[in-house]
């Protein structure tokens, strides 16, 4: 979301309109589609809030679960999202800036409503806690502010710390590979799902049903995330979901 429309980019930039997001979410909700996720990516980066009452409008046309992300700095922020109709929020910015954000939200609304949201992104050279080593080339970097200011801190690191902190799941993007439809991130997916214990949602870089396939059977992620295959009407929710099945991965039809 930007602008009160759903947009979509290339690694978080170059954003192009994708229509009307109380529109999209019916028409996903009465697809099938099993969660609908709402990040108000300029929200932080703008410093306002997540627009209210787009989510109370998109939340009375569905009945799915509902993640609402984007400009979430304090409790009542969450609250105030949730009275809207969301059932978790997703944050990002306020958390790496305020970690003990994570823990007050899920002493009030229950672990369940609390989702970490995390944009990794390589860069050179290595960090301390990495656990590819020290050696390695290059580490992942958590951004925020919608993916234009890097944090210094290891995005695995983070999310295990986050977990701890009070977080219910993770909700992964790569932004090297956002948009790129060339599939997604499976080291970094694999690295985050493998070292948390709470579910990884896998974002960033999905071109079809295949790269689903992919992402499911090399990584531990419990979900996949998509935006461009079905917002430009490529692929279908249920054909997908068929796809999946049809290879061996456990979906609801």
């Amino acid at each position: 979301m930007a602008g009160g429309r759903v947009v979509k980019g290339l690694h978080f930039e170059s954003l192009r309109d994708a229509g009307d997001p109380v529109e999209l979410a019916k028409k996903y909700s009465d697809e099938g589609a099993d969660e609908l996720v709402f990040l108000d990516i300029t929200a932080s980066d703008e410093g306002r809030g997540t627009l209210r009452e787009l989510v109370r409008d998109v939340a009375s046309v569905i009945d799915i679960p509902f993640t609402v992300g984007g400009g979430i700095g304090s409790i009542s922020d969450a609250r105030e999202i949730l009275r809207n109709g969301a059932d978790k929020v997703a944050i990002n910015t306020a958390a790496v800036k305020d970690p003990s954000i994570l823990t007050g939200l899920m002493e009030i609304f229950g672990k369940q409503c609390v989702v970490v949201a995390i944009d990794g992104k390589r860069v050179p050279g290595t960090d301390g806690r990495n656990i590819f080593g020290t050696d390695a080339k290059y580490w992942f970097e958590v951004f925020i502010y919608g993916g234009k200011k890097g944090t210094g801190t290891d995005a695995i690191w983070w999310a295990g710390e986050a977990a701890r902190l009070g977080a219910g799941e993770v909700l992964l993007t790569s932004i090297d590979y956002d948009g790129t439809k060339n599939g997604y991130d499976i080291e970094l997916t694999g690295a985050v799902a493998g070292s948390v214990p709470v579910p990884v949602v896998a974002s960033g870089g999905c071109g079809g049903p295949e790269h689903m396939v992919d992402m499911f059977k090399n990584t531990d992620a419990d979900a996949a995330l998509a935006a461009s295959i079905f917002h430009y009407d490529s692929h279908g929710i249920r054909w997908t979901k068929e796809h999946l099945r049809g290879t061996g991965i456990p979906v609801r039809l």
